[in-house]
């Protein structure tokens, strides 16, 4: 039986202006829909894949997981925080350095590109349709914006709070994955929102390490998907980028 109230709305579960503002901006800019060409990258899935790997939805959760735990998508978030805190910091010097550090913590040739080229899509379109006081002047200060750096940056331009910045980034980051996956192994959409469930709490713990820990915490122990993206410049029949 479906029960109803009618209680009134109390002014608590309303969000500002600023909240719905800074909501709205993290939607859009960590959507599949934002044109950063992310479905044209699997960062080596695709060579796990021939290799066998990876061979159906479990095979793909676990790879996930480990990816999202003890590799690049830890390191990214980690670069998403300080990114962001720089900013709020208006430590612009950090800022470049960190840019920097990003850029060469990229492990091969393929994923360079992957993420040099989502991190200038990025910024492009943001400058070119949701600009905002101080992003000229953050962008001018790095000589290359890697994916990670881009979104950190924006985040706190626009006054998104970190904490949902690095859950959305996460988010997006291992959707994208799946979206790969399930195209090469291939899995129906069921089992992709299967894998994506399963990874939540993944998600989640990955989220709150990266919003404590420092560029020492840096690492990844990730050996095999850093050789599936050397791999996979050779591989001979390809759908992806990377």
């Amino acid at each position: 039986m479906l029960m109803t109230t009618n209680e009134p709305p109390r002014a608590s579960d309303a969000m500002t202006g600023a909240e719905a503002a800074a909501l709205y901006r993290l939607m859009t800019f960590l959507s599949p829909a934002f044109p950063v060409g992310a479905f044209s990258y699997s960062s080596g899935i695709e060579w796990a894949v021939e290799a066998s790997d990876i061979t159906d939805a479990a095979s793909l959760r676990d790879w996930l997981s480990a990816m999202l735990v003890d590799g690049s998508g830890f390191c990214d978030a980690v670069f998403v925080a300080q990114a962001h805190r720089a900013m709020n910091l208006d430590d612009m010097a950090a800022l470049r350095e960190l840019a920097e550090l990003a850029a060469a913590f990229v492990p091969s040739r393929e994923r360079q590109l992957e993420a040099t080229t989502q991190g200038k899509a990025f910024i492009e379109i943001t400058r070119a349709a949701w600009n905002c006081n101080g992003l000229d002047d953050a962008v001018a200060q790095c000589d290359t914006l890697i994916y990670p750096i881009a979104v950190g940056l924006v985040s706190a331009a626009h006054g998104i709070p970190l904490a949902s910045a690095l859950h959305a980034f996460l988010h997006a980051l291992v959707s994208n994955w799946i979206s790969a996956g399930s195209r090469l192994i291939p899995l129906g959409q069921t089992d992709s929102q299967r894998v994506l469930a399963a990874l939540e709490g993944v998600v989640a713990v990955t989220a709150a390490r990266a919003l404590d820990a420092s560029l020492d915490d840096l690492g990844s122990a990730t050996f095999r998907a850093d050789l599936a993206g050397l791999q996979h410049e050779t591989q001979y029949t390809r759908l992806f980028r990377s």
